[in-house]
């Protein structure tokens, strides 16, 4: 089994398949190579694939008319993103670009409707876009309901675990958008919970011993 057909399994959408449906789906993708801030497609642009994140980071935001964004995930390894447009007329319903240097498998979109007629695929479809759904309504609960500060340590751990060091590998205007606010406010922030104690940010994010434990977020 080669490595894609590996990745491929282990995504919840095509867990279920046998290994000949797998390798079919493998034969006819690729692989897509982007640099960081290099954009894989756009809002409103055909949409011929769908993908899934093999490495890095990708952002998915939506613009406004007068240009401000509003990030709507950062897509971690191993999630698909951009099924959506599947049945939204062919066309993606947001922009997706790299957050950093990022690998994607890109699955054709009129392949994969082919194979909807596997049952097991086309469960797990529905059930992906119920999951994203649930994603976003909880995305705007969050937004609507928590101060930044507190979107702020929600990020770090859902991306990168209850941790008291880490290696941010994205811009801070990036993490700005993921929580939801502009740059301006989190650097007001940084400065707040720094002089707080709380953490320090030079070349890496170090928060203060114990802060997990004294601090619930649910």
């Amino acid at each position: 089994m080669s490595s894609l057909e590996k990745i491929l399994r282990e995504t919840y959408l095509f867990r279920d398949l046998d290994d000949d449906l797998i390798k079919k789906i493998a034969g006819e993708s690729k692989t897509v190579t982007l640099a960081t801030k290099e954009f894989l497609f756009h809002e409103g642009s055909e949409a011929s694939f769908f993908y899934v994140l093999l490495s890095g980071s990708v952002r998915v935001f939506k613009a406004s008319p007068d240009g401000r964004e509003t990030t709507i995930k950062i897509v971690q390894q191993g999630e698909m993103f951009g099924e959506a447009a599947i049945f939204e007329n062919r066309v993606y319903p947001a922009s997706a670009v790299a957050v950093n240097k990022s690998g994607v498998y890109a699955l054709p979109v009129a392949n994969f409707l082919r194979i909807l007629d596997d049952r097991n695929v086309r469960n797990e479809f529905i059930a992906s876009l119920m999951k994203k759904l649930r994603y976003l309504t909880q995305r705007l609960h969050e937004i609507s309901t928590y101060d930044v500060e507190e979107r702020f340590f929600r990020f770090l751990r859902d991306h990168f675990g209850e941790r008291y060091s880490y290696d941010i590998d994205m811009s801070k205007k990036d993490l700005a958008a993921a929580i939801g606010t502009v740059p301006e406010t989190l650097s007001r922030l940084i400065l707040r919970l720094e002089k707080r104690g709380i953490i320090t940010w030079g070349k890496r994010l170090e928060i203060q011993p114990r802060f997990w434990e004294k601090t619930p977020l649910d």
